[in-house]
């Protein structure tokens, strides 16, 4: 039940972003990407991927669980998103994403510390690169680097 109305909740909120992202301006340096394209990138890879998920969860038979909803889980990604909040401007994009990512990982799943570390990495270097550079963004860099 929960997947449904997440997904849901993601689909309106990355059709929300999309809207919202045609209201950025456009580049100022000539080139054809700008800042506004990487969110509505985004924007419909989080419409997809929900679009997924939901039909998913509407196939996916319930399954009894005794435990329930796993309250543990979710009050740590809480916290950690918090923190994450606070410390993105004092650590910058890069540090505070692969922090979270990788706590966030290893509080839904136990264990592969390097995997998680190596995906946690690609991703937030990736995200960066493209936004700053490829799409000339801005986004908090690095504490020790002007």
């Amino acid at each position: 039940m929960f997947d449904r109305y997440a997904s849901i909740v993601f689909m309106a909120l990355g059709i929300s972003l999309f809207f919202y992202a045609q209201t950025l301006t456009t580049s100022s340096t000539g080139g054809s990407i700008g800042p506004k394209e990487l969110p509505l990138f985004l924007s419909v890879v989080l419409v997809i991927f929900s679009a997924v998920n939901l039909v998913a969860a509407l196939r996916a038979k319930a399954a009894a669980r005794k435990d329930g909803l796993e309250y543990r889980q979710f009050l740590i990604i809480l916290g950690l998103l918090l923190a994450y909040v606070f410390l993105l401007e004092p650590l910058g994009y890069v540090i505070s994403t692969f922090l979270f990512l990788l706590a966030g990982f290893q509080a839904m799943e136990k264990g592969q510390h390097w995997k998680s570390a190596l995906i946690a990495a690609a991703f937030s270097g990736g995200v960066y690169y493209l936004y700053v550079d490829v799409a000339l963004g801005v986004l908090p860099g690095l504490p020790f680097i002007d």
